[in-house]
């Protein structure tokens, strides 16, 4: 039943018990996959999809191992993960007013739905995917300066072209790169001087 990995990621099943928590989930996943869409994957569709993929992939392998059942909680809160670590420094509200930064968002959220639930697995699998793919894809080449584990295949690039007026990228490198970088430019910016207008 090789369509098991797919149709567990899509089903959920709504009850008495189970029916707010359905719409929870359906909301954090329209709000914060529409925001990365938006927001760092703007004008990148294959990289956004190939994010998905890797979540998805390493989800199903965990759920394989631990005899999961239900995919669809863990996928949600992977992007919901790596939303909340990209915009980390960002305000957001929660339930009855609550303020903090959105950095911890993904663990208010496992343990609101604990209260609701009774379970953290599907929440706890979710954020450790989303931490992942957030540190292979962007801390550790980025901030630490190590190697780029993770790259999108070039066949979603031709089946899912950049568009134009997008991100142009995912951050800068870290400062020692950049002073290394202007160090071989000659220190950096060219003084072209004031410059002077057609017709003086």
């Amino acid at each position: 039943q090789i369509w098991r990995p797919i149709t567990a990621t899509f089903f959920f099943p709504v009850g008495p018990g189970t029916g707010f928590l359905y719409l929870v989930n359906l909301y954090f996943l329209y709000q914060y996959s529409s925001r990365l869409e938006t927001g760092a994957f703007d004008g990148r569709p294959a990289d956004y999809m190939f994010m998905l993929l890797f979540n998805w992939i390493c989800i199903v392998i965990t759920g394989l191992a631990m005899d999961m059942q239900l995919l669809m909680i863990p996928l949600i809160m992977s992007v919901l993960y790596v939303w909340a670590q990209l915009n980390r420094d960002m305000i957001v509200s929660f339930w009855f007013g609550t303020r903090f930064k959105a950095c911890y968002l993904p663990w208010v959220i496992l343990g609101f739905n604990y209260i609701i639930g009774g379970s953290v697995i599907n929440e706890l699998i979710g954020n450790l995917v989303g931490h992942l793919y957030f540190f292979l894809m962007f801390k550790y080449p980025m901030d630490l300066g190590g190697r780029n584990f993770l790259s999108t295949p070039q066949f979603l690039y031709r089946w899912l072209p950049n568009r134009r007026g997008g991100v142009s990228g995912f951050g800068v490198p870290p400062a020692s790169m950049r002073r290394a970088a202007e160090d071989q430019q000659g220190g950096g910016r060219h003084n072209w001087g004031q410059g002077f207008r057609l017709g003086d």
